[in-house]
């Protein structure tokens, strides 16, 4: 079996209630992975938001590569 790197990009559409637009937008960054929600219970009490909805909108190769070992 051959080993490959690929070059890969995601886009993710994500419902989220916060406080304000900028909450909202670094809590997306700072609490989404993959496409799951990486935020606790704690993040989400002490930065008071929740996240309703993670979907992935795009998901792209844009290179591959073959790696010798």
């Amino acid at each position: 079996m051959k080993t490959f790197e690929v070059i890969l990009s995601k886009s993710y559409s994500v419902k989220i209630n916060a406080d304000n637009e900028q909450s909202a937008r670094d809590l997306c960054e700072l609490f989404t992975g993959d496409i799951n929600d990486i935020s606790s219970i704690k993040d989400r009490e002490l930065y008071n938001f929740s996240i309703e909805e993670i979907e992935c909108k795009i998901n792209d190769t844009f290179g591959v590569e073959e790696v010798y070992a």
